[in-house]
């Protein structure tokens, strides 16, 4: 039990690896488009960008940790968006710029309205998984369809435009010099660490991943922590709907499709095992951040969409084979 514990609480151990590959790409780009690739409104960009996806690459960990995966985020998060700018659309009497100036308490009804979606969607996959048994990857795929079924009948295909100023801060605002997204995928990555560190239920969550039928009789509550970790990639996932509406004021049934493989792949290039038990926070901010460096460099350098995906594709079968690796060592 003592080996299985320090497995699940520590570290993932090639976060210099990815420390150095931001270097690398960092130079490379630089080289390749230095008047493009350094300027400040570049990675100014990046901050406002970035942590939407990042938010959703910490949720695919949680679900990571106990052997499973969430492939719902997208729907929930697109729907958690949706009902709220249908609250705020029925609420203020119009559309578009008129609901600019909506007032707080309605600004948070609507903050309220996304969360619970996002607590509701994680409930749904939590009974599914945890209850059910039915496995995770099917699991989710059906729950995130039913998510985006219902986003299009709500919406009937069109984007839902126009937030109040207040909700767009949360994407657009700055806050002492540096995005509000940015800030609230820091609190969010910090809050998780510690909570997967130091935590009963974060400890419980790593153990049932590596071994679980060491963790069943060791006499952990596995279903209930399944559950809850759905729950919390549930609310990520609504945190990541309310900064990409935010940031575009609007909301869409198919709005950041393409994050849902990039979500993947920071989750497992940052160390996270998909068979469970190891994750660690501070690799998929690096991760992230290299990522996101590449991304920009790639579109900067005008490479084709389909040269892009196929970056993607490469990175994350290189990362499960590494991960592969370092296990049979």
């Amino acid at each position: 039990m003592a080996g299985m514990i320090a497995k699940a609480r520590g570290f993932a151990p090639h976060t210099r690896g990815l420390a150095l590959l931001i270097l690398v790409i960092f130079a490379v780009m630089s080289f390749l488009v230095p008047d493009k690739f350094l300027r400040p409104y570049n990675f100014i960009s990046l901050s406002f960008v970035a942590p939407e996806l990042g938010l959703l690459s910490l949720a695919m960990m949680v679900t990571m940790m106990s052997g499973g995966i969430d492939l719902s985020v997208i729907g929930a998060a697109n729907l958690a968006a949706i009902l709220a700018g249908l609250f705020f659309h029925a609420v203020g009497g119009a559309h578009g710029p008129a609901l600019s100036g909506l007032s707080l308490p309605l600004v948070a009804g609507g903050f309220a309205i996304a969360l619970a979606v996002g607590i509701l969607a994680g409930v749904l996959n939590g009974i599914l998984i945890g209850w059910a048994r039915i496995t995770p990857i099917l699991a989710t795929i059906g729950s995130g369809q039913i998510f985006t079924g219902l986003a299009l009948v709500l919406t009937g295909g069109p984007a839902i435009v126009g937030f109040p100023e207040y909700w767009n801060f949360i994407g657009n605002g700055t806050l002492a010099g540096l995005a509000v997204p940015l800030w609230i995928f820091l609190a969010a990555s910090l809050a998780i660490a510690i909570v997967l560190a130091r935590s009963e239920f974060g400890i419980s969550l790593a153990l049932i991943g590596t071994n679980l039928k060491a963790a069943v009789y060791a006499g952990l509550f596995v279903r209930r922590t399944i559950f809850l970790s759905y729950v919390g990639s549930g609310v990520l996932a609504a945190i990541a709907g309310i900064i990409l509406s935010g940031r575009t004021n609007a909301a869409k049934s198919d709005y950041g499709i393409s994050y849902l493989l990039q979500a993947v792949l920071i989750a497992v290039l940052g160390g996270t095992d998909p068979a469970g038990g190891r994750a660690s926070v501070l690799g998929i901010v690096l991760a992230l951040a290299a990522l996101m460096l590449l991304a920009s460099g790639m579109q900067l350098l005008r490479l084709s969409n389909f040269l892009v995906d196929a970056t993607w594709g490469a990175f994350l079968l290189a990362s499960i084979a590494l991960n592969l690796w370092r296990s049979r060592r």
